[in-house]
């Protein structure tokens, strides 16, 4: 399951309705923190921050049905293998707004050159 943060839904009221300049969410970030998903995470448990699986410009797109589509590709650089288990969507390269948080149920890990790509798909359910 995705959680959509308590300053996610304040990030998109704001921008729905034009009310303030509020970035497009546009970045992924993965990390390894294991704590629950909360409305109240304002970041990720533990982000990584190098070994080429820092916070990354996402490629974003509408895909229908409601559907916002987040994609980025990572390398791994890192000597030892990284048990990623959550990832983040933010709308600045570094700090910002997060949007919303998922925490994988078991850890992806990656090893010194591998690559992984993660693509996130937030539905907007009609209520």
């Amino acid at each position: 399951m995705v959680t959509i943060t308590n300053d996610g839904l304040v990030w998109a009221a704001k921008r729905a309705g034009g009310v303030d300049s509020v970035a497009p969410m546009t970045y992924l970030e993965l990390g390894t923190g294991t704590d629950a998903e909360s409305q109240t995470d304002t970041a990720l448990k533990t982000p990584i921050t190098g070994s080429g699986l820092a916070r990354a410009a996402a490629t974003v797109s509408y895909e229908a049905s409601y559907k916002t589509v987040l994609t980025a590709l990572w390398t791994s650089t890192s000597v030892s293998t990284v048990a990623i288990r959550e990832v983040g969507a933010f709308n600045s390269s570094s700090g910002g707004t997060m949007w919303f948080r998922h925490l994988w149920s078991s850890a992806r890990n990656v090893d010194n050159g591998d690559s992984i790509q993660v693509t996130c798909k937030c539905t907007h359910a009609r209520g």
